[in-house]
């Protein structure tokens, strides 16, 4: 069963004093059939018309999806998020494809959550619960599980409404825990309250010492060079060919989570530069996650150039491309040097005319762009020289344009020299 759809069991059975994390779901465990459901609100909401993107996180989270629906309403309805007539056609959808859960696309609220599950006779659950259930399978380092930890525990925070009759008991009296008259979900509250302190201040000490890492690196010299972009865009693959690294790579969302660094060399300037591949990003990403996951991002804060891995393939490619930019400028990394990597040109096309040239960044200004292909390597001198140009210290900048030579003048059209008029000017010689 899903994780994201677990998440709101542990919420719904009993209290969460003994719950204050959900364990991972096996990723053994049978799929889940589930319906995916997108909701449009008009310009300025991002969306996405064929779910795809849901589709991917949904089969990354051990689901199975078995139909799509989407819908389009001007805001979200406050109690069922979609509107009574199309939360019973997703009832219906749920009938005929025996599915057990129900995801949505965008976010939604406890209240909402809680009546589609009554309305719908299924677990429900939101983007952000599907992202964190990823992320939860993923993180193999310390650092990595105990930020996916605090990411949970706040998103489990928010769910805390009074839902259920066990929280609208009293505790009290003469040694019981929580004083006279503290309601279970006060109980509740203070527990995960705790539980977030302990996790913050053990990160905090993982912190101190990537920033001692981190200076001593920067002591060295090196250019500091990191990997950033879409999920998927193929960063851990460009990594691995790079350095000839072991990082895995797949083709899947999140495929990596903790950050990798590596020594990579050079060939021609005598140079190393330190290369880090960093967490992925993907549209809608919950603020909570990219807060619990900055002391990772902290490596593309810190780095003197960015590589920003785009997957040239994707027909999101705009999109995608924002997306990135818009977390960039969250963590305060946005004026970095960047040199765009158009990976997957195995995919592409029509094929480029060339594989390097300049694009404008949204901020104003040209950067590189280098068309690659970190699967066949196609790509990668070009790529390569142009570390090697940042590693000198030189600005990525295009050549400047030779100025045109001035064109020829007509003999007649000459102008006069100093001193001396011109032919036509000179009066006729007489005898």
């Amino acid at each position: 069963m899903s994780l994201a759809l677990a998440l709101g069991g542990a919420l719904r059975h009993g209290s969460l004093l003994d719950r204050t994390t959900v364990p991972p779901a096996s990723d053994d465990a049978a799929a889940m059939r589930t319906v995916l459901v997108g909701v449009d609100f008009g310009a300025g909401h991002s969306f996405d018309p064929t779910l795809d993107e849901l589709a991917q996180l949904a089969e990354s989270a051990g689901d199975a999806p078995v139909a799509r629906v989407v819908a389009r309403r001007k805001a979200p309805d406050a109690a069922l998020f979609v509107g009574s007539g199309k939360a019973d056609e997703i009832k219906a959808l749920v009938a005929e494809h025996q599915a057990a859960g129900v995801l949505f696309d965008q976010a939604l609220s406890p209240a909402q959550q809680r009546n589609l599950e009554r309305h719908l006779g299924v677990q429900v659950a939101d983007r952000t619960a599907l992202i964190l259930e990823i992320f939860a399978r993923r993180a193999k380092s310390h650092e990595g599980k105990l930020q996916v930890e605090l990411a949970r525990l706040q998103y489990v925070a928010t769910r805390l409404v009074r839902r259920w009759s066990h929280l609208e008991r009293q505790r009290g009296g003469a040694g019981l825990r929580g004083g006279p008259g503290e309601a279970q979900i006060e109980l509740d509250r203070r527990m995960i309250a705790e539980r977030i302190k302990s996790v913050k201040a053990r990160l905090a000490k993982v912190q101190r010492q990537h920033d001692t890492q981190r200076k001593a690196r920067a002591k060295s010299g090196a250019l500091r060079v990191s990997l950033v972009g879409y999920t998927n865009a193929g960063k851990s693959t460009l990594f691995n060919a790079l350095v000839k690294a072991r990082v895995y790579a797949a083709d899947q969302l999140f495929a990596t989570l903790d950050t990798t660094t590596r020594s990579m060399y050079l060939e021609g300037s005598g140079q190393s530069v330190a290369l880090s591949d960093t967490v992925g990003f993907i549209r809608d990403l919950p603020h909570k996650l990219v807060e619990a996951f900055r002391a990772t991002l902290q490596e593309a804060t810190e780095a003197d150039l960015l590589l920003h891995v785009i997957d040239a393939s994707s027909p999101q490619l705009q999109a995608q491309r924002d997306e990135v930019e818009r977390v960039l400028a969250e963590i305060g990394a946005q004026d970095l040097p960047q040199i765009l990597v158009y990976n997957k040109l195995d995919a592409l096309q029509p094929q480029p005319r060339a594989l390097h040239d300049w694009i404008e960044r949204p901020g104003g200004g040209l950067a590189p762009r280098v068309f690659v292909s970190a699967m066949l390597g196609t790509g990668l001198d070009v790529l390569r020289g142009l570390i090697a140009v940042a590693a000198a210290g030189q600005p990525l900048q295009p050549p400047r344009p030779s100025p045109p030579e001035p064109a020829a003048s007509p003999p007649d059209s000459r102008p006069a020299i100093a001193g001396q008029s011109h032919p036509r000017a000179q009066a006729p010689h007489t005898a």
